[in-house]
């Protein structure tokens, strides 16, 4: 996951690929919840990785659940709705779907079994009204204390005592704000249908009905059949129970669907889809019926009953007018893709964005009209016009996880611009390797893809700042030095002599190197250490002389330029590997301080050094590099040069940012 302060795409071209979804949100909390409540043991299969469900089992953990984890399974042993632990603070952070079902299983809990419970999360949750559940669980007798603002979480469920519940009249709720209430009641009821009935009654017009129906069709895996009454009545038959179905799948994440769907029919070629796997027509998920919105776009599409396939069919797109209460997640990706359509596109229905992780009316009117649309937005709709003109622009996210994924489909602008996602790592909250996903399977557009090339002398510093600024920016790091280091190591490692020209290149083609933050790897064995050996570095000064050699390790750094950017280190990167960079840096750090640097690192490490005798090295150094026939040392003629002599890593960084920040068309604030 990108843990970056922005992420910039560069100018998207193509889709193309197969894309394996993570596991539902809506499934997975859903299970987990139902898992944690029923007596037994429920061993859940593809359960979604992310925010959400992290702190939903932490939850678990603090209601005495036992949760175990291997792999791709999770094994929770329920508690049978007896409870086994009295008093817990919960966070479940910004997972309305936790907050929601979570407040009415343990309000039911807590008052008829003498707990005390304290429920937070993050700001934006307790800014997400939860008035209309608290509202129909109270007059049951359930004990629920707002201790922050009426209507909203933080809250405090229970007093320690047991209370009775009058279950006799029908429980009443709105249906009008959120579907997660009714889904928190319907849930927590099967804990208390002993000897009667229970009966929800809906308030209102029920939005989101499917994904009502998400909860209905797992209650009943769970033992529990509801009768629904034209989604206006719902009835928990009298004797109840929660039973572990032992083992449940957990289908990919519909909504996470949608930008692969949208992906295919903006850049895919009907000869080679996008396709996605892990939801299709068999799917108890509502958000399917995306896929049925993007046909009427003009996508292509082929469902299977696990898969999708989508390719580019009508361009541009079609606008189109529709009523979203049944897709309101993925309704925000038609709004991107309306960005590509001819026309005005109209999502209506849609009011319960206002009170989602933000006001996604609000935040997604604001952002499309930084890249240049023309947007209308009221109480419970939006109408998107694409631009008439693109513009650059640094997509702010509001820390909510599908504005920053449907808003990656905007590089596919036809201007060519790049796009920038500021704060990217919140796609954690459902799809943690959304970006890295994406890449997998779009192209850039020709010499799209930024580079950074970072060149100095040696012991200037400069795999120091490359690998920092790659950090900070998202972007794969290069450390030329190692690919050659590499070769040679490789080389011992084989018993190839040092004068076999062929046979070294061979095995410089076939490297498998990586880069990860403070490590090399070959393969998936560290090499960070080996590296620096003596006879590793004396072997591989002698093999760099070789053409065929320096060939294929060329090939193997221009490999390394791939989305969404590369910063690259070396001696020769901006003048010989990749001439064509978008910044040059050329380290200029005198002999003396590269010495006084190389002694203290020495001696940290208990090795006895002597400065002079560095410093006269090094300035050798300096005088064979910048003389040698093949690639010399030196500045390419458009590098930035940057003495960092008296300059710490961090603002040295600073400085090559400011450089970046100048050449991006982005806003510097």
């Amino acid at each position: 996951m990108f843990k970056t302060r922005f992420l910039d795409l560069p100018p998207l071209a193509t889709a193309a690929g197969t894309v394996r979804l993570p596991g539902s949100k809506s499934i997975s909390n859903r299970v987990l919840l139902l898992a944690g409540l029923c007596a037994g043991t429920t061993v859940i299969h593809d359960l979604l990785d992310s925010d959400d469900t992290r702190v939903m089992l932490d939850a678990l953990r603090a209601l005495g659940c036992g949760v175990a984890m291997d792999e791709a399974v999770v094994r929770i042993n329920g508690i049978g709705g007896a409870l086994a632990a009295r008093e817990a603070d919960i966070f479940l952070g910004n997972s309305g779907t936790s907050v929601r079902s979570v407040t009415a299983a343990l309000a039911v809990l807590a008052t008829t079994q003498g707990g005390r419970f304290a429920l937070h999360g993050v700001p934006r949750m307790h800014e997400r009204p939860i008035g209309d559940l608290v509202d129909a669980l109270r007059p049951l007798g359930c004990v629920i204390d707002y201790t922050g603002v009426d209507g909203f979480p933080p809250l405090q469920l229970g007093d320690g005592a047991t209370h009775a519940l009058n279950l006799d009249a029908p429980i009443r709720v709105r249906g009008d704000v959120s579907s997660q209430f009714l889904t928190g009641l319907l849930q927590a009821m099967c804990l208390v249908a002993g000897d009667r009935d229970i009966v929800i009654e809906v308030v209102g017009e029920l939005i989101s009905k499917p994904y009502i129906a998400i909860t209905l069709n797992l209650l009943a895996r769970f033992g529990v059949k509801v009768r629904n009454e034209q989604w206006a009545r719902f009835t928990i038959p009298q004797s109840s129970r929660l039973s572990s179905p032992g083992a449940i799948p957990v289908e990919g994440d519909a909504s996470s669907a949608s930008y692969f769907v949208a992906l295919g029919a903006i850049a895919a070629d009907p000869a080679a889809p996008v396709r996605v796997e892990g939801m299709g027509s068999a799917s108890i998920q509502g958000d399917l019926a995306f896929v049925g919105a993007a046909q009427a776009m003009g996508a292509n599409v082929l469902l299977g009953d696990n898969w999708v396939e989508v390719s580019r069919g009508s361009w541009p797109l079609k606008a189109i007018t529709l009523d979203c209460n049944h897709i309101p997640d993925a309704a925000m990706t038609l709004a991107v893709m309306a960005l590509y359509a001819h026309g005005t596109t109209r999502l209506t229905n849609i009011a319960s964005w206002r009170v989602k992780e933000t006001d996604r009316i609000a935040a997604m009117a604001t952002e499309l009209r930084k890249l240049g649309a023309t947007v209308a937005e009221g109480a419970d709709f939006i109408e998107v016009t694409p631009p008439a003109t693109w513009q650059p622009a640094a997509i702010h996210t509001y820390d909510d996880h599908r504005i920053a994924m449907c808003f990656s489909l905007a590089a596919f602008n036809p201007a060519g611009l790049p796009v920038r996602i500021l704060d990217p790592q919140c796609v954690g909250k459902t799809f943690p390797d959304y970006f890295e996903t994406l890449f997998g399977v779009v192209t850039a557009r020709e010499r799209g893809v930024p580079i950074i090339t970072v060149d100095g002398p040696t012991a200037s510093g400069k795999g120091t700042l490359a690998s920092a600024l790659a950090q900070r920016l998202g972007y794969h790091f290069l450390d030329s030095g190692a690919v050659y280091r590499a070769t040679a190591l490789a080389a011992m490692r084989s018993g190839t002599r040092a004068d076999d020209e062929q046979r070294l290149a061979q095995l410089a083609t076939n490297l498998d190197l990586h880069f990860p933050p403070g490590q090399i790897l070959m393969g998936d064995q560290d090499v960070t250490e080996t590296l620096r050996l003596e006879e590793v570095g004396a072997l591989a000064s002698k093999i760099s002389a070789f053409p065929l050699v320096r060939a294929a390790l060329r090939t193997l750094q221009l490999s390394f330029h791939r989305l969404p950017g590369l910063v690259a280190d070396g001696r020769d990167m901006g003048t010989v590997i990749f001439p064509g960079a978008d910044l040059k840096i050329f380290l200029t750090a005198s002999a003396a301080t590269r010495a006084e640097r190389r002694y203290k690192q020495l001696i940290s490490k208990g090795i006895s050094a002597n400065i002079d005798s560095l410093r006269a090295e090094l300035e050798a150094r300096d005088a064979r590099d910048q003389t040698r026939a093949v690639s010399p040392l030196r500045p390419a003629a458009d590098a930035m040069l940057l003495d960092n002599s008296a300059l710490t890593v961090e603002a040295s960084v600073d400085a090559v940012l400011n450089a970046w920040q100048q050449r991006r068309p982005f806003d510097a604030s």
